[in-house]
């Protein structure tokens, strides 16, 4: 295994952050003359996930997971940062967007999808409090007021199934109880930044208890919109300079009320959420990358544009969810989890992210750089509708614990596509599609205690799935005819399934072996506005073995969990982006191979010092001698040999996109006891090794290491907690995305943010 220099820059900062961190919260606690006793008795509190529909010890599960508890969500999600903090937060964890707050990708082990249609289907499913959240806009609701988040790391075909082949994130939020409680928590910080949260909860009646939650979050623009640095005076649409405004401010409401109901032999949990999101999209930016290099062109500003497009991005979502259980007798229990959700989103950006264009007359500059063609478009879904409805069996049945059940899916969607010439409301260009998803699944898994050490796991489950799709442009963006609707109606069934065997060495150690097989349904997509095809890319089928250890040790004040793996993807669904061809579509890759090894710590290093750790490898190759993509719709620099076909690349042996080989975290807390309350002193830090944005290679579409860091400083009491806190505290600036368009296009990461923040508890 080759080490380059970023491998060596990112072992060198972290064992220099840990080895900081370690000394200086030894030297704090030195000074505390009781330590030695408090350390008498300290141990680690177990972690309990339902990774597995069931709750289970973390130690005690065949299955590599990791979870973040709801105060460790807290901290890193300081200054109202949306759901893509969670990138690098756990091993093997890759979160981005190329929409902004909305619509994120994830990637577990290097799997992931790049394709940004609002139809897009993802290798990693979403869980929301027992509610696969199947499209992407539905993806992004925000964090709060969350009890933990678990990353259930490769194929989880049997319990879940619904496109997981790489793995499940799921959310799970803080449930009513009988005991009053709540808080109340306002926040300030860089760029006009407030937010406000919430929640209250309590016995309601006897049986009864309720949790309303609430978050408000908003953010001034901190990106100035320079159209046409030149003359802006020289750019008119109607007399008026173009542009629109600043960027990157947005306003964000979101709710979520639960009830729930306790009897001797039935409960009931009902919840209805929402969201509203009010913005600007991501920014583009034109020609920022320097041709032979992925480095920043001279006079390149994090803080400026030229855009002379509309900016703006809204999001409005709704959902309802009510889980029953019973207790049916003779050890049986029958869950019941009912889901609807709904979504309304618009979003519109200028995609060329410059001003003006080459072709235009004489003395109406265009840039920054070479701006070939304008372009200026927008996607939006009008109406959504999802539901989905499960039953499970289960029962302890001597040594042979069992569930089964059945799945149903159904998903209505319209996605609408505008192209636009200036900054009004006229449109020039029209597409549509349509989709209509039917899926159903039936599963069972059971757990066979073979001893009191030794458990064998077995699962299976057979999916079916439909979909009926129809594209159509009523209006063509260049004057020709309209294009007839386009339909396909791809389906597949599937098998997938589990087998693992978990051993108990001793008190302390667990081991485990896993054989796991997931699949992801037909996807299909229509980017038919400017000239392109529908593409449907068949199922896609993964088998992953998995080895880890689990392990307590130092007396039960730490926790190392380490798991390695190797899978093989089938038929791969991969988004071949715009490149010369200047149009995206969908195609299989005959394999994909990946290996590495994840492993996460937790350790009380003192009774006021806690540490957790995470570091992953993964090495990823798409194997497919005859796969080939049209790279670059810009002048850059490509790196892999010619295709088959004129005008393309080979990309057989590359690397999968957006998927680097390594990645760290890292968390230290320390708490420094006072007479009225404590000092919570804390830093957190997430790290990734350099990424390639598309299929194909080139110098110039590549992200350099990235190493971002936060800190926080917070006096607790009982009753109130008021903080000061700081977001990529090392203000790093990196190239963390591009649009493979007309131009050496990027988009980069946001800068260092400062804040403050209060929080009261009722009770």
């Amino acid at each position: 295994m080759n080490i380059n220099k970023n491998d060596l820059f990112f072992l060198k900062n972290s064992i220099c952050l840990a080895i900081a961190g370690m000394l200086s919260v030894s030297t704090v606690y030195a000074q505390d003359e009781d330590s030695e006793a408090d350390l008498d008795g300290l141990v680690l509190q177990d972690v309990m996930v339902t990774a597995t529909k069931t709750k289970q010890n973390l130690q005690e599960i065949p299955v590599a997971v990791t979870a973040i508890s709801g105060e460790n969500l807290d901290l890193l999600r300081d200054g109202g940062s949306d759901i893509r903090f969670l990138s690098g937060r756990v091993p093997s964890l890759i979160v981005e967007s190329d929409f902004g707050r909305v619509f994120p990708r994830f990637y577990i082990r290097g799997l992931g999808n790049t394709d940004f249609d609002l139809n897009a289907s993802q290798p990693v499913s979403l869980i929301y409090d027992d509610i696969v959240m199947e499209n992407p806009m539905l993806k992004g609701f925000p964090v709060f007021d969350m009890d933990r988040v678990e990353t259930l790391r490769g194929p989880q075909g049997t319990l879940f199934g619904r496109n997981t082949p790489a793995g499940i994130v799921k959310f799970d939020s803080v449930k009513p109880s009988e005991v009053k409680e709540g808080y109340a928590k306002i926040g300030f910080g860089s760029f006009n930044q407030f937010s406000f949260e919430g929640a209250l909860g309590g016995a309601i009646s006897e049986n009864w208890s309720a949790r309303i939650s609430y978050l408000h979050d908003q953010r001034g623009d901190w990106v100035k919109n320079k159209p046409g640095l030149v003359d802006p005076d020289l750019i008119l649409v109607n007399g008026q300079p173009k542009g629109d405004g600043d960027l990157e401010g947005y306003t964000e409401n979101a709710y979520r009320i639960q009830l729930a109901y306790e009897g001797d032999d039935f409960s009931a949990l009902f919840k209805l959420h929402g969201r509203d999101m009010d913005g600007t999209a991501r920014v583009f930016r034109a020609n920022i990358i320097q041709k032979g290099s992925n480095n920043f062109v001279p006079g390149y500003d994090r803080r400026v544009v030229s855009h002379d497009g509309g900016n703006e991005q809204t999001v409005k979502s709704t959902g309802f969810s009510a889980k029953l259980e019973w207790s049916l007798g003779n050890g049986y229990n029958l869950t019941s989890i009912t889901g609807y959700e709904t979504v309304e989103a618009f979003s519109r950006g200028d995609v060329e992210g410059g001003y003006g264009a080459i072709f235009l007359e004489p003395g109406i500059p265009s840039g920054p750089g070479f701006i070939p063609f304008p372009a200026q478009t927008a996607d939006g879904i009008p109406d959504h509708s999802q539901f989905t409805q499960e039953l499970r069996l289960s029962k302890l049945s001597g040594n042979v614990f069992w569930q089964t059940g059945l799945f149903y899916f159904d998903e209505s969607l319209d996605v609408e596509s505008f192209n636009y010439v200036d900054l009004s409301d006229n449109y020039t260009g029209y597409a549509t599609q349509t989709q209509d998803t039917t899926a159903y699944a039936l599963f069972g898994q059971a757990d066979f205690y073979l001893t009191d050490a030794t458990t064998l796991t077995a699962g299976l489950r057979w999916s079916r799935d439909e979909k009926n799709y129809t594209a159509a442009v009523p209006l063509h963006p260049f004057g020709g005819p309209p294009v007839a609707p386009v339909s396909v109606n791809p389906s597949d069934s599937n098998w997938s399934g589990n087998l693992s065997i978990a051993h108990i060495i001793d008190d302390n150690t667990n081991v485990y072996a896993r054989l796991a097989r997931g699949f992801r349904a037909p996807s299909i997509q229509g980017r038919v506005l400017f000239g392109g095809q529908v593409t449907v890319a068949k199922s896609e089928t993964i088998t992953s073995i998995e080895a880890g250890i689990k392990q307590e040790l130092w007396d039960n004040r730490m926790r190392l969990n380490t798991a390695v793996f190797y899978y093989v993807l089938s038929d791969q669904q991969l988004t071949a982006g715009s490149g010369t061809a200047n149009v995206n579509q969908l195609v299989n890759a005959d394999s994909t191979v990946g290996y590495g090894f994840e492993s996460d710590l937790t350790a009380a290093l003192t009774a006021n010092t806690l540490v957790t750790f995470g570091i992953s490898y993964n090495n990823t190759e798409i194997q497919d001698k005859n796969l080939t993509v049209s790279p670059c719709g810009s002048d850059c620099t490509v790196l892999d040999p010619p295709g088959a076909i004129a005008g393309t690349v080979s990309i057989d042996g590359n690397s999968l996109p957006r998927a680097p080989e390594w990645m760290a975290n890292l968390i230290v807390k320390h708490t420094i006891p006072l007479e009225h309350g404590n000092v919570v002193l804390s830093t957190d830090w997430a790290y990734r090794s350099d990424i390639n944005f598309f299929l194909y290679e080139s110098k110039e579409f590549r992200g350099d290491a990235l190493l971002e860091g936060g800190v926080r400083i917070a006096f607790e009491t009982q009753k109130w907690s008021a903080g000061l806190y700081g977001r990529n505290i090392t203000n790093e600036d990196k190239l963390i995305a591009a649009i493979d368009f007309n131009n050496l296009e990027g988009i980069v990461n946001d800068p260092r943010v400062w804040g403050v923040d209060f929080q009261y508890y009722f009770f």
